[in-house]
């Protein structure tokens, strides 16, 4: 026993010491360097404000989303960025046309309701049905009454409903459409949860391929008097749509920077460049892909070359179901380059950090190791550390397949703007400057730190760890209803 208890404290102590010894003496004079040409020349806030003001949303498979594309590349080009490409990928695109919807308690007399279509829905619809509260749309609300909703309306709420049962999750509202499909609902009507008349949008599909039944979203006020008014009798909708699908080419957005001594270990750095189209996109996802930008821009200026490569990229196709990354993830796969992605930095709206984040807790000490640095350059830099995982962002293709991913994370969203994610509110006044500079410059430091650590304690996990993994955080359910779960049990 006595020998069982030296070993491990051997084993401890020797962790210890590997991780300890991450933080190189030359990291305080180049965390010092990038956090000066941030603080002086960061272009991101800038560099965004021209992109609204010219491009508008950023749509993958419009003429916008090609319009972002070619900006980001030319604007990676002017910062001398020379191992620059393209990645071109296929995919299925979807744009909204004409949408009227109608809801009353008598079917000859519906009244017009402010509404949007949610992404993915069916190209043409024309549905006249009863509505049916759903709650929150999970399962345990259609397990509760089964044939309740068979051939109508599903009325869900976003998130979790004020007055739910303790503990109640939420799910993605794609997931929400899967479940309300799989109980032979004929549409779903999906209640915002931000307040204000505020209308979001968003894919409704689990697979980025249209789904089977009409889905829009309709506002918080409307909706909570819908399920009101269910409480006093019957309710009936039409929902006529028309949309456009169809194949389309999009490109992903690359700059390399080869590692100096290990070359074919990589860190990926990428947010996701393209947007919604009922506004500009300027948090979801501008303060994240454009301050990628200028973390790029940044290491281009100083010339920093750490042991490892480092890709910057810019995703498309993010918000129509993943499509970019899950393009670049494949195309590692098939190329086998995969092994060689040793962590991946996702920005998806990041804005003024106060700290960095793993999906894994063993990166703390090499994490909290670079964070110390950047808090002693500013203290407003609080160096803390979350661990977790989630789904429904760039990080999910390559954390599907066993590379450990993280970023920066610690503080809201500037100005108020949650509840503008996804809709018309989301422009560019909404952004603040200032956070936009600390995110590039201590997502600078933590991409550096990583890149150039002598050792990254997160290993890429076999499939069978991948899994155990998942489980771990309760990504099993969310993944089988996407129909992404590809083990047995």
């Amino acid at each position: 026993m006595q020998k069982t208890v030296q070993i491990c404290f051997a084993l401890i102590l020797v962790s210890f010491q590997t991780i300890s010894a991450q933080d190189k003496p030359e990291w305080k004079q180049v965390f010092s360097k990038i956090n000066q040409e941030a603080l002086d020349h960061s272009r991101a806030y800038e560099t965004l404000k021209e992109a609204t003001e010219t491009i508008g949303h950023r749509l993958t498979g419009s003429s916008n989303g090609k319009k972002a594309e070619e900006y980001a590349y030319n604007l990676l080009k002017s910062y001398g960025f020379t191992n620059l490409r393209y990645q071109p990928f296929e995919v299925e695109s979807w744009s909204r046309g004409n949408l009227k919807v109608s809801i009353g308690n008598d079917t000859n007399h519906l009244v017009a309701v402010k509404s949007v279509a949610l992404a993915h829905s069916p190209v043409t619809t024309d549905v006249s049905n009863e509505v049916v509260d759903m709650g929150n749309g999970l399962e345990e609300d259609y397990q509760a009454s089964p044939d309740k909703v068979k051939g109508k309306i599903a009325l869900v709420f976003l998130d979790v409903l004020p007055g739910s049962k303790a503990g109640t999750k939420s799910l993605h509202r794609s997931e929400k459409t899967a479940i309300a499909t799989k109980w032979g609902a004929a549409g779903i009507i999906v209640i915002n949860g931000a307040k204000g008349g505020i209308l979001l949008t968003g894919t409704a599909s689990v697979t980025g391929k249209l789904i089977l039944i009409p889905a829009v979203c309709v506002s918080y006020e409307d909706g909570m008097k819908f399920k009101d008014d269910l409480k006093n009798g019957k309710l009936y909708t039409h929902i006529k749509m028309n949309n456009f699908s169809g194949l389309i080419k999009a490109r992903n957005v690359v700059a390399t920077i080869k590692g100096k001594t290990l070359p074919n270990e990589k860190v990926v750095v990428g947010g996701h460049l393209d947007s919604w189209d009922l506004a500009t996109g300027a948090i979801d996802n501008g303060i994240g892909s454009f301050a990628v930008l200028d973390m790029a821009r940044t290491f281009a200026t100083l010339k920093l070359q750490p042991e490892r490569t480092v890709e910057f990229v810019l995703f498309m196709g993010e918000e129509e179901g993943l499509l970019g990354s899950r393009a670049y993830v494949n195309t590692a796969i098939k190329d086998k380059s995969i092994d060689q992605i040793k962590f991946m930095l996702n920005y998806d709206m990041t804005h003024d950090p106060k700290g960095y984040n793993s999906s894994v807790d063993v990166n703390k000490a090499l994490f909290e190791s670079i964070g110390s640095i950047a808090h002693s350059l500013d203290s407003n830099f609080k160096n803390t550390f979350r661990a977790g995982a989630g789904l429904h962002s760039d990080n999910q293709p390559f954390m599907l397949r066993g590379v450990p991913t993280g970023g920066s994370s610690g503080n809201g969203l500037p100005n108020n703007a949650g509840p503008c994610y996804h809709a018309d509110c989301d422009v560019f006044s909404l952004v603040d400057r200032q956070g936009m500079v600390n995110n590039v410059r201590f997502s600078a430091m933590l991409l550096y730190g990583i890149a150039d650590a002598k050792e990254i304690p997160a290993k890429h996990l076999t499939d069978e760890e991948t899994k155990l993994f998942l489980e771990k955080n309760k990504l099993k359910e969310p993944l089988q209803i996407a129909g992404e779960w590809r083990w047995k049990n």
